[in-house]
Formats: structure tokens, sequence, C-alpha cells
């Protein structure tokens, strides 16, 4: 390993620079050591030294009060003015210490408005030495803080304004305790950054003076040995700045008292109808649903928009997105905080800082009764003093459910709430969901791209595609009888094939003769066919011939593929036990009614131009 990391120059260009930071410490911790006269008894070093003390600290409060909120802005912000504001904030870093002084004496200075407002006593005053040190500090707090809001993962502020927190508990609940640690390093870079300002601080206030002031005015009058006490006494305060700093002062969760379970009231049932056309960027979003059962799936490929759509149903892109109606109550023009949903974001959006009984307590109205019943209802017992990042996956999940369970939700949305999981945690959420669902009568709309899932939990299905619904209506029909070949692929059904229409209720598809409703299609059409694989049924006695050619035991089903006489291969799946074995000869019969058919846009076009032609 050693001879490895001997190889790479990083620890060497690493160590260069470390020598550089620490050889200018240690030569003068030597000196100091070894010098017999170090000025710690010449007038005005430790009045300087309090100055600089107080006047860094005071500064780095208002800096604290009104940056991290300009920061919180900031990092939520976009567009030509945040962008503007970003800038502003950053010219002081840029500008030269002394010219940020020279820019400060056209705002305060004695001859200026603030200043013979003040006569005179923003500068030469202590007062002047804290409007110095903020000007050229402020930007390091505001610039940590700002990256250290933007790191938030939004679903975290999502959730919580489900949950009924207006924007300001947002911020101080939620964005705060995340972007504590950055807020606190922004917090050390401006107070030592004040502390140890002097260009600025000649310019504006040369008296009384702060500790960098009075130390230059040393060097200048008695030359570098004068200099050691006021070097000595800032590099013990800066050491033990940055020692403080090192203090974790997260709090150990006190463990939560559970008091006894008490069941929620039976939820009314709230079908969700929408008309939605709202734009995110160059993409839209036009989707309308009419209810038919209290269990809504949105299913579709990435991009489609399905995520925007509950977001849209949970207030989260304002009311402009279009029509909401819980049941017969019109919600559209109610905040985020005031509709009354439960959102499960997807990679369960748990608050760092909050233990899992904090996270059940956390919505607006939750009761410790209620939250006690879903604690053991979806079995968190003993884990409701544990913080997130001590649960497995599937712990982390529950608990993003519980916790939209106890805001006592008029409907749950769930964006994905099971894709990061392990197969069989996720099939055991689903489960749960299910009952969930049956037992308690709740509305929900669930977003998932697997086609099972949306079967499991679902009455209604929507099946969405760039921001437009190709196919809505009760889950069953729609996965029975896909209204085109793109629905059939994202409803995972692989048997998709071309075909060509024979007589009424007849096709020929490459040389297999099928029974299929053909409806008003017209003989000599092109179409596309499909049929689902649960539904090609391999029998001893079925009307046509193939070759058994794969075979997988899936544990509670047996897929299989079966390649045709003509070389068509069709894909199956049963639950029954096969005999056969690879190769062998098999027959399946393909009900009547099972098979699907499509004009098929692509051969129909291409058999009119030849027409034409």
């Amino acid at each position: 390993m050693l001879r490895g990391v001997t190889r790479s120059p990083l620890p060497w260009l690493a160590g260069l620079i470390t020598l550089y930071l620490a050889v200018p410490v240690g030569a003068f911790v030597v000196r100091f050591a070894t010098s017999s006269h170090r000025g710690f008894g010449t007038a005005g070093l430790f009045p300087s030294l309090l100055v600089s003390l107080e006047s860094a600290t005071i500064s780095l409060a208002l800096i604290t009060v009104l940056g991290v909120p300009l920061a919180y802005l900031l990092a939520r912000s976009s567009g030509p003015m945040a962008s503007v504001l970003g800038v502003v904030v950053q010219l002081p870093l840029a500008f030269p210490p002394l010219m940020c002084g020279i820019l400060l004496v056209y705002l305060v200075g004695p001859y200026t408005f603030l200043g013979r407002v003040f006569d005179g006593h923003l500068t030469m005053s202590v007062t002047g030495v804290i409007l110095a040190q903020t000007f050229v500090s402020a930007p390091f707090l505001i610039v940590a803080a700002r990256a250290a809001f933007a790191s938030v993962d939004p679903p975290l502020m999502d959730v919580a304004a489900t949950l009924g927190h207006s924007e300001l508990s947002r911020f101080r609940r939620v964005a705060l305790p995340v972007a504590a640690r950055g807020i606190r390093a922004g917090m050390l870079l401006a107070w030592l950054r004040a502390f140890g300002e002097y260009g600025a601080v000649v310019v504006i206030a040369y008296h009384p003076f702060s500790l960098p002031v009075y130390t230059y005015n040393q060097f200048s009058a008695a030359g570098l040995p004068s200099t050691l006490a006021p070097t000595a006494l800032a590099l013990l305060v800066a050491l033990g700045v940055v020692g403080l700093s090192r203090i974790r002062l997260d709090p150990r969760p006190r463990a939560a008292s559970v008091p006894e379970p008490s069941a929620p009231a039976p939820s009314v049932a709230h079908p969700v109808a929408f008309d939605l056309d709202h734009r995110v960027g160059s993409f839209r979003l036009s989707v309308t649903h009419r209810p038919l059962g209290n269990r809504l799936a949105i299913l579709g490929p990435s991009g489609s928009g399905k995520s925007t759509l509950l977001r849209c149903l949970a207030g989260l892109h304002g009311a402009d997105a279009g029509s909401v109606h819980f049941g017969d109550r019109a919600i559209e023009d109610l905040r985020a905080e005031d509709r009354g949903v439960g959102y499960v974001a997807q990679r369960f959006a748990l608050y760092p800082h909050m233990t899992v009984w904090q996270h059940l307590m956390f919505a607006r109205g939750a009761t410790p009764s209620i939250a006690a019943h879903w604690l053991s209802r979806l079995r968190l017992d003993g884990l409701q003093d544990r913080l997130p990042r001590q649960l497995s996956g599937g712990q982390q999940q529950r608990v993003g459910l519980a916790q939209a369970l106890c805001s006592s939700p008029a409907l749950l949305l769930l964006d994905e709430p099971f894709s990061g999981l392990d197969p069989p945690v996720r099939r055991e959420l689903q489960r749960v969901l299910r009952r969930l669902q049956r037992d308690t009568g709740l509305s929900t709309v669930l977003v998932t791209h697997d086609p099972e899932e949306a079967a499991l939990l679902s009455d209604d299905l929507i099946v969405l595609f760039e921001g437009a619904a190709l196919q809505s209506g009760p889950s069953p029909q729609v996965f029975s009888h896909p209204a085109s070949p793109t629905v059939a692929r994202l409803l995972g059904i692989p048997n998709l094939h071309r075909a060509v229409v024979s007589s009424e209720g007849l096709i020929d598809a490459e040389g297999t003769m099928l029974a299929a409703d053909t409806g008003a299609i017209a003989a000599n059409t092109a179409v596309l066919w499909s049929i689902r694989p649960e539904h090609v049924r391999v029998q001893p006695e079925g009307p046509i011939a193939g070759t058994l050619t794969d075979i997988a035991d899936l544990g509670t089903a047996t897929e299989l593929e079966i390649a045709l006489a003509n070389g068509l291969r069709l894909a199956a799946r049963t639950g029954d036990r096969i005999r056969l074995e690879l190769g062998q000869p098999c027959r399946i019969e393909l009900p009547r009614e099972a098979i699907t058919l499509w004009p098929d846009p692509v051969r129909t076009s291409l058999q009119a131009a030849s027409e034409a032609g």
C-alpha cells in the first residue's frame, strides 16, 4: 500500500503546501520561545486585542442575522435578480481590502448623509471597525451558507410543506439544521476574517487600534521583535476559535416516551380528479383524470412527467398548475401546507437530524397516540430513538410512510416509494401498502415505472408519456387491452409482433393463423398484435405447435420462451408446473379475446406509398 501511495504525486503535492503553511508558524514559535523580550508589557497591546475580539464578534452576529436569510433566498432563487445579488455579495472578495475601505468612505464617511446623521461617529470608532470588518467578511459566511442551503435535498422541503409547515417553519426546522455544518464553517471563516482585517479598518477607523493595526504600527516603529506578543496572541486566538469550531454541537436525542397507541378515525374516501396544464421549462404536462376508484397509479418512463404531476397535486407548483379536486372539494387555490396531503418522496426524504419519533410527530396536528399507532402498525417498534443513518432502507421507507400517515391526510401521494429497495423488501412493502389501502380506505396516487406495482396498488391507471396520457381507465382494462403499441411496451408486455388481417376474425402472423377480434379493420391491413405472457396457455392439445427454447423458474412463477414454426417467439408465464425440457416440442393456445390488435402505421404507410407509385 505504501509503495502505491509513493508512486502518486498527490501526497507530495499535499505535503509541499502543508510544509509551506506550517514552516512560518514553526519558525515563529522557535523565535518566540528563544526571545527574551516579547513585548507583552507594551502599552495598547491588550486594549487592541479587546477591540478586535469585541468588533469581530459583533460583526459576526450582524452577518449571521442578516446574511443567513440572504444565503437561503439566494440558494432557492434563480433568474437575473439572484445572479446580480450573487455578484454583489462576492464583490468584496475581489476588491483589495484597502479599496473596500475606500468604498465604505462613500457610504459612512463624515461628510456623507449617514456620516452627518450620526455626527461623524461611524468612523474613527469601534463602530467604524465593525462596519469595515462586516463589509469584507460577510461574503465568507454568505457564500458558505448559500452552498450549504443549496445542498439541502429539495424533497426534504417539499415533504415539510405537505406536512403543514410554512416557509418560515421549513427554514427554521429543516433548512437550518440540515445546513448547520456549512453555516458553522462560514461563521468561522467570517469571524477569523473580521478579526484579522487590516486594510478596510485602517481607512475607516484608524483609532481605536485593532490588533492588526496595532501590530503594523509596532512593526513600523520598532521592527520585527516588537510584533512577537501581538502575533502570539493572534495565533492563540485563532487556534482557540478553530478548536471551538471542531466541537460537535449535535445534542444526543432524548429517549421518546411512546404512549398507548390509538387508531385513527376511518378515512373518508377522497378520489382525486384533476385537469392539469403546467410547464416546466420547455416541458409541458397536460393531463385530465376523472376517478372511478380511490387508488390511482401513474405509470410511465423516466422524464414522462410523473413526479411533476404528483407535485402539482401536492400544490408544490402553485395554483396555476390547473384544477384539482379531492372528492367534491376544489383545492387548487390552497397552498401545499393547507391541502392536507401526505407526500412520500423518492429516496425516502428523511431529516438527518430527527429521530424516528420526531419524524412521526413532525406533521402539523400529529398526536402522540396516532404516531404510536403507526409506529406499531408499520413495525417500527423499538426504533423510535434512532436517526435515519441508523436504519436500513426498508425501515427508512416505513418511516417516510408513517410520517405521511401521521398527518391524517385526505390523499396519500407516493413518488416511486419502493424504487431504491431490494426486491424482497420492495415486495414486502408493496403488500404493506396494499393492506393499508384496503384496511383504511385511504385514497392514494402512486407514481411508478413498475407495471406489476401499478397493477397491485391501483384501481385506475394513467399511462403517461412525454407529458400526456396515452391511455387511462380501470387498471384491468388498460392491462388487458393497451390502446397502442407504445402503451403495451410501457406496460411491459413482451409479445408485440406484426401480422396482416386475413379475413374477419383471423390474422396471419407471419404464417401462423390466429383467431382475433379484428373489429372494423379491413382484410389485408397490416397490424401489430400483442398478448400478455400469462394468457399464453401451454396445453397438450393446443392448436399451435412450437418448441420450448427457454425456461426460467422464478419461484412464484415460471417464464417460458416458445418458438413457433415460422420463427416467431412468444413469452409465456405460468404458475403451473412445467414438465417439458429445453428443445422439446409443445402445443400452445392463444385465446381470441386475449389478443389486442392495432393498425401498423409504418407498414400501412409503406403499402399506401407502394400502391400510389
